[in-house]
């Protein structure tokens, strides 16, 4: 069996540090660029104050330590611009993921992790200028604040400067997630700079009118906006003293932290629990399977597990030391497999929630402050198990559009080809005309074949069902299919 391509290789990792460098030009204090495939951030002489302010006060180092904030080096690599301070070299984020693509449990614990950097701050005579959502990655489960110029120095009696944009990206979202439906997560995608709360309040029950933290944070908050909203004051910038804007951080924190969603009554949450597809002696030889096919795969490599559930067979690539993506459309399976790494401090598991039918686009100005997916790749390695039925017959999407769209996301593909003979096949037909004649095994390798050398096609015991290996063409060029749907 051919090995692995290498792991992040320096052509694919500079194109990726390229698209996520195009959207840090909104900040004056500083910006991310790109000098021989590394990533870097410049740090103007505007900042200079804060920037010594930020390492002479200690609070740098006991983020860093706690884990809190990206480390980084200072670097002597001339600057892109002639107000630049000093140059910064952060610690590489091996996946660039987006709050739209957080499980609602992902999205508290990067509220929590950014009024705990408020709460560390303001005691060391610092606070926290952006509470954006986007400045929060997360590094396998534990989120890590990565803009390091996101500090200023505290005057007393100001309030906090980043508490309605804290309550757009955090509040707003995880109250209406958890008290009106876990779908409205992508208000996120479509309100990039987060939920406007007039909108939010519109949406919540009524009930939580009769809450204080609701009423104050929100209801109150939304009404002060609309109200001043074609003055120029701004409303949240009375005197404010650092007692009581602890106090205020602290409230938040309490209403965050009783914010709850049980993640059930979706199609696929208990998907292992009631599989009758799988005994448990396929379920081995299944596992077997992927882990040969896995082959080469170990640290340094990475690995998108498309269609991921829970992250079962994620973890067979974590445990190898490959960084693993697992990507699956069911907020509640996404739950599940995050609650599970946050208890285990999996490093290198990130879940994410993704519908492949549509997934996350470029987005913000020139389409270029948000990637695609596809900008994000390509991986080492990808795994489709169980559903290629799924994007066929639920999606329409035809085999020749879905080996295009993996051969753009990653170099080297294990594959699971699900018959219409299939069970699970026939569930998803039971209520729909089959119109899917070119659903064959022969049709799926020809697709294939276009984009991939197919090494290996093993039947999975006790099934109807396949497991390919495959490697990307090493002469494809990026194609665009342009067809009809089945």
């Amino acid at each position: 069996m051919r090995s692995l391509l290498p792991g992040v290789g320096r052509t694919d990792s500079e194109a990726m540090n390229e698209r996520a460098a195009r959207g840090s030009f909104r900040d004056p204090s500083g910006f991310i660029f790109i000098e021989d495939g590394r990533l870097y951030r410049q740090v103007n002489h505007d900042y200079q104050q804060h920037y010594e302010l930020l390492l002479s006060s200690g609070i740098y180092e006991h983020l860093v330590q706690r884990d809190m904030l990206v480390p980084h080096q200072e670097v002597d690599v001339a600057p892109r611009t002639t107000d630049a301070f000093r140059v910064l070299q952060p610690a590489r984020i091996p996946f660039i993921s987006y709050p739209y693509e957080w499980s609602f449990s992902q999205l508290k614990a990067a509220a929590l992790l950014t009024l705990s950097v408020q709460q560390t701050v303001l005691a060391k005579g610092m606070s926290l200028k952006d509470a954006s959502a986007y400045n929060v990655q997360f590094l396998g489960s534990k989120p890590v604040l990565i803009d390091t110029l996101s500090f200023e120095p505290y005057a007393e009696g100001h309030p906090w400067i980043a508490y309605g944009q804290f309550c757009r990206h955090f509040l707003a979202p995880l109250a209406l997630m958890a008290r009106r439906d876990i779908g409205l997560s992508q208000l996120l995608r479509a309100h990039i700079d987060g939920v406007p709360l007039p909108l939010a309040v519109k949406l919540l029950p009524w009930s939580t009118h009769l809450r204080p933290g609701y009423l104050i944070h929100l209801h109150m908050h939304a009404r002060s906006q609309q109200r001043y909203s074609d003055r120029t004051i701004d409303v949240e910038r009375g005197r404010v003293s650092r007692q009581a804007l602890l106090g205020i951080v602290d409230n938040l924190r309490g209403l965050i932290e009783g914010l709850d969603w049980k993640p059930v009554g979706t199609e696929w949450a208990e998907y292992y629990e009631h599989v009758e597809h799988y005994s448990d002696e396929a379920m081995r030889h299944k596992s077997s399977l992927v882990e040969t096919f896995l082959g080469n795969v170990t640290t340094g490599h990475t690995v998108w597990d498309f269609g991921a559930n829970r992250g079962v067979f994620s973890r067979l690539a974590a445990g190898r030391g490959a960084y693993v993506v697992c990507f699956d459309i069911d907020p509640a399976a996404v739950e599940r497999n995050y609650r599970r790494s946050a208890a285990d401090g999996d490093a290198n598991l990130l879940p994410l929630v993704m519908d492949l039918g549509n997934p996350s686009p470029a987005l913000g100005w020139a389409h270029e402050e948000r990637m695609a997916l596809t900008d994000r790749g390509p991986a080492d390695c990808l795994m489709a198990l169980a559903l290629i039925h799924h994007l066929a017959f639920g999606n329409n999407l035809p085999f020749d559009r879905v080996a295009a769209f993996f051969a753009q996301c990653g170099k080297r593909l294990i594959i699971e080809f699900v018959p219409k003979s299939d069970p699970q096949s026939r569930i998803l037909l039971r209520h729909r005309v089959d119109i899917f004649h070119g659903y064959t095994r022969e049709a799926f390798e020809r697709a294939f074949s276009a984009y991939f050398a197919i090494e290996h096609a093993v039947p999975i015991p006790g099934t109807e069902r396949l497991l390919y290996v495959m490697d990307r063409l090493s002469d494809m060029s990026p194609v665009r299919v342009t067809g009809t749907a089945n």
